[in-house]
């Protein structure tokens, strides 16, 4: 099989979905694995360690397009991407196609088979967007700290703190991978953390591994909460489908001024009223008194560990895929969100339908 692994064109994208180590199991395996210049030099890789695994390095974006069956890359298509994409194609990727209907049209359009990371389910996990959500979840508490600094336009709190004073509170939305990954890593720091989350379950679970939380289960004690809140992490998953809105407008009042709100969640649309998406060339934005962080792609500012636990995750599934198994594998077909210019994926035929 004919397989591609483009360079990534979003802002400041620094990922590559398949390390040198994991493309020479494809080639060892009789596939042709194609690799456009320099897609993983940010991620700490030069097209020599791709060409000692024997790939063929392809300096002609077109070329590669045109001479592979299966398109495999981290991020959903953007218009150079999307110009060069064809109906024989297999695109395999993170889509987040539920708040992107205009992406979801385009591919339509080209009547390709395209799945979705983030859908692919196994024994109830999420096995390739885990590893990005624990990254996010971190990566969020990291941009909070910084931008909750005065010169950033924050309040000018430290989340710890320090002896003698009180210590930032954190508000995460979410008892997930990404919450979870940000709670544990905000408690650590010294804050004093919340975790709201619908599911008893997953609080209870989270409390296990992090006893010092405190557990958050109805809107009420999400609107106290918010009144003493420095940090907000949104990070709600619904899989496939578009975030929920958990914060409104009406309760970002409560939210004391110059606070941060980072929101995990905008691949999906994101979990707070009237946030937009930003990239990695301006982060955040002020508004309403607050300060909005919605970077959609955060594990791209950390590339090379990433790039190394994603593709560890990957490269099974593209094995499956290159084996042809795409119709007999029920974890592949998990994934299936479009085909023959038809939605497949569940959640997407039920926003459809709606």
């Amino acid at each position: 099989m004919d397989i591609g692994i483009p360079l990534e064109r979003k802002p400041r994208e620094g990922r590559v979905v398949l390390t040198p180590e994991a493309c020479a199991e494809l080639v060892a395996a009789g596939h042709t694995v194609r690799v456009e210049h320099d897609a993983g030099r940010q991620s700490g890789y030069a097209d020599r360690d791709y060409l000692k695994s024997g790939c063929i390095i392809s300096l002609n974006n077109n070329e590669l397009y045109e001479q592979s069956k299966i398109i495999v890359k981290v991020k959903e298509p953007i218009a150079p991407d999307l110009e060069r994409l064809q109906g024989h194609h297999v695109l395999f990727c993170f889509l987040h196609l539920a708040p992107a209907p205009r992406l979801q049209a385009a591919l339509l359009e080209k009547r390709l088979t395209a799945l979705a990371f983030e859908t692919l389910s196994q024994n109830g996990r999420l096995p390739l967007l885990a590893p990005m959500s624990a990254i996010a979840g971190r990566l969020g508490v990291q941009l909070g700290m910084h931008y909750l600094e005065q010169a950033q336009g924050g309040a000018g709190v430290l989340l710890g703190g320090v002896a003698g004073t009180p210590p930032g509170r954190v508000l995460v939305l979410g008892a997930g991978v990404a919450g979870s990954h940000a709670a544990i890593m905000a408690t650590a720091l010294g804050a004093e953390v919340w975790v709201y989350d619908h599911s008893p379950q997953a609080l209870a679970r989270l409390q296990g591994e992090c006893p010092a939380i405190r557990l958050l289960a109805s809107a009420e004690l999400l609107e106290e909460a918010l009144t003493g809140t420095d940090l907000v992490i949104g990070a709600v998953l619904m899989p496939g489908a578009a975030a929920p809105r958990l914060l409104t407008r009406a309760m970002l009042r409560l939210l004391p001024e110059e606070r941060v709100l980072v929101d995990i969640s905008i691949d999906q649309g994101g979990c707070i009223e009237g946030i937009w998406a930003t990239d990695w060339n301006k982060p955040a934005y002020a508004e309403d008194g607050h300060v909005f962080v919605a970077v959609s792609n955060l594990p791209g500012a950390v590339p090379r560990t990433s790039t190394q636990a994603l593709s560890r995750e990957v490269l099974p599934w593209v094995q499956e895929l290159a084996a042809g198994h795409l119709d007999s594998n029920p974890v592949l077909q998990s994934a299936l969100a479009l085909r023959d210019g038809k939605i497949v994926a569940p959640e997407l035929k039920e926003r459809q339908a709606s």
